[in-house]
């Protein structure tokens, strides 16, 4: 036992007077589980869960990247190596850094795989980290890392420094997409396609108007009248095209299926007959090509509705923007987002080139130094100095002559740069080549300055650059359209007939004798009520047992007023009803158990005519009853009693052998 729980054990038998002791440490264990649950549930939302606005990475990814940068000598890295030394970084296990590194492969913009990574289409997972090898592209070699731009912070154990964010130039969030699930908080960021986001910044930088759209791997088809700026959803069908008069043939997949879990759709829509197909060929390799055989007689245009309406053929894709930014979860659009984006690319040229005017004109004034003291032969006049602090003198005093050759005044460092100077260097400078250097970086360092005062201008150019060096790499995969709402039941109305055998006592459309019911769809609720009064609302059912004698089958319809007469310990009852809400398959009851049942209508007649068996001393032997006077109410009331005279036959129609001069027009309906 641990010294907590003995301490516990010792405070709850401590009686009356250590009731207060036991209540402060239940606090004290109330306030560390708060304590303790808040800090788990802000690592998860800041450091796994949720991607970063900044560069849109989760911590795994932005840790992957790192250590690909860190590896990278432009060839292929294996795998395993990599996410070995992302475990430096990455506190969580190899087989989460394994996972997320492929994920980033296949979504073909910042690293670049060889061997098997799995396939997209299909599902298939990829092969051991040992056998396959990536590397960076060169998309993320120039757009995520610069050096001087990056905070480092010390990694989980101490012993190495990992970026905070990295400084990148894309807008990575909504090109590759996320999606994460942390403590009470979800988001789901879907793909967008990275041209279409450069010239949106360019529209932003230039301020005109712009609309950016999904766009998928997968390709398909897409309706994003809900989108929403990212607030809503969108619809996504897979492209399908007919082949011959009884083939249809899917091309491209919804985003989130395979091809796999597609089939696995359609046999379970063919199995409940919401679809009629003969065979399903799946022959996708590189690209995705799934033949549907249909039934003969099918239309190929009802089975493609049908397929879009039943299966993953279309599929409906939720966005919620959730990003970290400050420290905080935040929702945002798509376009607060871009914007965003656009705004650091921004800040992040400009930072660029302050660090290049910055290197050019160290570059101008290291380079002229150089010159001033190999051309003037200052190296000559340290030869007779005695201490080094009179060479150091003698130096600064010779180079300063010249200083109005220089931009800045010369420092004790620039000193000892040219006292470092080798003499293999003086001896084989080249005055005419460093001259053309000095000119070179002075014509740079003009462009920058022109480049810093002009920002919008030269952002701009930076992104049509990229759309000119990447626009055949990244075309749209995904198709824009509008769809139409499918009528589902139209296109099931009379796809299934429903019999009944009254030999077996078994109704559904899966019943091959007896006699035809109805024709429905597979979506309707069928309504079945048995001779004892029991009754059931199922889906369009296969085989059923309902027992001999069912009174009455149909389509469910909750507000349909019924009319029903039952006998139950010698006494008749009738009322008017709703069936109302039920549960699906389940059992229930019009009457008590053992009763009979002696009408059922699925009306609401004016009049219900009855006819008694003789009886001794019975003055009436038939009777029209008025129904007018009983209200319709639910499904599982008694009823009203109609009389304790035995019927022999009842209907909403005068029987045969109905006389109306036998009716005694005194009699109340309570005197039967």
């Amino acid at each position: 036992m641990s010294d907590d729980q003995q301490e516990l054990e010792l405070e709850h038998s401590a009686g009356p007077n250590g009731q207060r002791e036991v209540y402060e440490t239940s606090d004290r264990l109330k306030d560390l589980v708060d304590v303790n649950f808040l800090e788990y549930a802000s690592y998860v939302i800041r450091d796994r869960a949720i991607p970063h606005l900044e560069d849109g990475l989760k911590p795994v990814q932005r840790r992957i990247l790192w250590s690909l940068h860190k590896k990278d000598d432009g060839k292929l890295i294996k795998v395993a190596n990599i996410v070995g030394y992302c475990m430096q970084f990455h506190p969580h296990g190899d087989a989460s850094i394994a996972d997320a590194l492929v994920n980033l492969a296949n979504k073909d913009y910042l690293v670049e795989g060889q061997g098997n990574f799995g396939n997209i289409h299909t599902g298939d997972r990829a092969a051991a980290s040992r056998y396959i090898e990536c590397r960076l592209t060169e998309l993320a070699r120039t757009q995520l890392f610069n050096k001087d731009l990056t905070t480092l912070v010390p990694s989980y154990d101490g012993r190495n420094e990992e970026p905070v964010t990295l400084p990148a130039k894309l807008p990575l969030l909504l090109m590759q997409g996320a999606e994460g699930i942390a403590v009470g908080l979800s988001t789901r960021v879907l793909p967008h396609n990275f041209i279409e986001l450069l010239e949106a910044q360019i529209a932003i930088l230039k301020k005109k108007p712009f609309r950016v759209e999904p766009d998928f791997l997968q390709g398909g088809i897409m309706d994003c009248s809900d989108y929403d700026k990212g607030r809503g959803k969108v619809k996504v069908r897979a492209k399908i095209e007919t082949k011959g008069e009884s083939t249809l043939v899917i091309r491209d997949l919804p985003y989130g299926t395979t091809t796999e879990t597609l089939t696995r759709s359609i046999e379970d829509a063919a199995r409940k007959k919401k679809i009629k197909v003969r065979s399903i060929d799946d022959y996708t390799a590189e690209q995705v090509e799934i033949h549907i055989n249909l039934v003969s007689g099918q239309k190929p245009e009802k089975v493609e509705q049908a397929l879009y309406a039943f299966t993953d053929c279309e599929v409906s894709l939720s966005s919620n923007i959730l990003v970290i930014r400050e420290n905080r979860p935040v929702e945002m659009t798509v376009d607060e987002v871009l914007r965003y984006n656009t705004e650091q690319l921004v800040d992040i040229l400009k930072g660029e080139l302050l660090h290049e005017r910055g290197r050019l004109q160290d570059a101008f004034h290291y380079k002229t130094l150089v010159q001033i003291f190999v051309e003037n032969r200052i190296y000559r006049t340290i030869e007779e100095c005695k201490a080094y602090e009179e060479v150091q003198q003698v130096v600064l005093e010779g180079v300063n002559r010249f200083r109005k050759l220089l931009r800045r005044d010369i420092t004790p460092e620039d000193v000892e740069m040219l006292l470092a100077v080798r003499i293999k260097r003086i001896s084989q400078f080249d005055i005419d080549k460093n001259r053309k250097d000095i000119e070179d970086s002075l014509v740079a360092l003009d462009e920058v300055e022109k480049n810093l005062k002009k920002l919008t201008p030269y952002a701009t150019k930076y992104l049509q650059n990229l759309v000119k060096t990447y626009k055949g790499r990244y075309p749209r995969r995904t198709r824009m359209g509008t769809f139409k709402e499918i009528e589902v039941r139209a296109l099931t109305a009379k796809d299934l007939s429903i019999m009944y055998d009254a030999e077996t006592g078994y109704v559904g459309h899966g019943v091959r004798k007896g006699k035809l019911i109805m024709e429905c769809s597979p979506l309707d609720k069928v309504l079945v009520v048995g001779s004892g009064g029991r009754y059931w609302c199922l889906s369009a059912p296969d085989k059923f047992y309902v027992g001999k004698g069912m009174l009455y089958c149909t389509k469910f319809d909750r507000e349909k007023a019924f009319l029903y007469v039952y006998t139950s310990a010698m006494v008749t009852y009738v009322k008017k009803f709703k069936f109302g809400g039920v549960i699906q398959s389940r059992e229930y009851r019009l009457c008590p158990e053992g009763s009979e049942s002696l009408l059922f209508e699925d009306s609401n007649p004016p009049s219900l005519y009855l006819k008694f068996k003789p009886a001794k001393n019975q003055r009436v032997h038939q009777q029209v009853v008025d129904l007018s006077m009983y209200q319709v109410r639910g499904a599982r009331t008694k009823g009203n009693q109609l009389t304790v005279k035995r019927v022999a036959s009842i209907g909403i129609k005068p029987p045969r052998g109905w006389k109306d001069s036998d009716i005694d027009p005194d009699v109340e309906l309570m005197d039967f």
